[in-house]
């Protein structure tokens, strides 16, 4: 069986969201099964490892790829969204961005066990967003036992904004 190249299947988008950005789109890598399912089997292994007891995705395709890796893994899921997006009480932090600042939140309930968690998204930039999505979990007590991404832009540093002892798992890295 041949593997799977699945950086074949992440399109190349210049000038996206703005000029002199090149965003990685992962639409065609899930538009096509067995690469979607490639992705969930490499993301598996991470779980395999790593033994979550629980999935937070971030806000948006984080959800994607953490609702599928966590109805795959048969355990849960809790979202981390923009201000505002969540019912009931929240959790939140605000965090820097290269041009400001922006706020995450997460619904609290959930956490009352302790539980291990795998915080997934489907890109890692600059690690603002992780990191303060690392900062939420620890918050509101989760133990945070790693990150796993689809795609890592690796010069931009984002691990470096990571807590250094968390495993950062990305499965194509440019």
């Amino acid at each position: 069986m041949t593997a799977l190249d699945l950086r074949q299947l992440v399109r190349e988008i210049p000038d996206f969201p703005k000029p002199g950005i090149l965003f990685r789109d992962i639409t065609p890598l899930m538009r096509q099964a067995s690469a979607w399912q490639e992705v969930m089997r490499q993301l598996g292994s991470v779980c395999d490892q790593l033994q979550p007891d629980l999935i937070v995705g971030i806000e948006s395709r984080g959800f994607i790829v953490g609702t599928a890796l966590a109805t795959a893994r048969q355990i849960g899921f809790s979202p981390v969204r923009k201000p505002g997006k969540l019912p009931g009480q929240v959790i939140g932090v605000d965090y820097s961005l290269e041009y400001g600042t922006d706020r995450l939140e997460i619904l609290p309930d959930g956490f009352e066990q302790n539980p291990r968690v795998l915080i997934v998204d489907d890109l890692l930039a600059t690690g603002g967003t992780a990191g303060a999505c690392a900062e939420l979990v620890n918050r509101v007590g989760g133990t945070l036992c790693g990150f796993a991404f689809v795609v890592e832009l690796a010069d931009l540093g984002g691990k470096s904004k990571l807590p250094a002892d968390v495993p950062v798992e990305s499965l194509i890295v440019y």
